[in-house]
């Protein structure tokens, strides 16, 4: 079990972490209150890239366990692509089933993670987490909603 001065997030990472929200709840509510069709374009877009992003950064994070030698190493190395991989087929959909796509792999990611935070000796990070998680997922998931209109 990997034991570091980073179990629990610092209040950069909580502050940072929120502020990686920022995007998310932006193209929420541009899909939510814009009009014009142009404009409503580049914000699905622009949250359909952010979300595939953010999935990928996660999945990252494994990667990074990995090749710390972090057991189960096979494990994270193969759930580290699938975000990557799940992302791109997103990208390649039109916004509302990609932003869909997206909330439920952002949610399995955390899902995921509560297991493999928890054997990496990361569990303190679990609650901030499900924090970012839960409202990303609600950002895309109400996106994915208002793009359709």
């Amino acid at each position: 079990m990997m034991t570091s001065g980073f179990s629990t997030p610092s209040t950069a990472a909580r502050v940072l972490g929120l502020a990686g929200l920022l995007p998310f709840l932006a193209g929420a509510i541009a899909l939510a209150v814009l009009d014009a069709p142009g404009l409503r374009a580049w914000a699905g877009t622009a949250l359909v890239a952010y979300g595939a992003l953010i999935a990928t950064f996660l999945g990252g994070i494994h990667w990074g366990l990995a090749m710390r030698g972090v057991p189960p190493v096979n494990v994270r190395l193969g759930w580290g692509v699938s975000p990557s991989l799940l992302a791109w087929v997103a990208l390649l959909l039109p916004v509302s089933p990609a932003l869909w796509l997206l909330a439920a792999l952002l949610a399995a990611c955390y899902a995921v993670d509560r297991t493999l935070y928890a054997s990496a000796g990361l569990s303190g990070w679990l609650g901030l987490r499900l924090q970012l998680t839960s409202v990303a997922t609600l950002c895309c998931l109400a996106a994915g909603a208002w793009a359709m209109r």
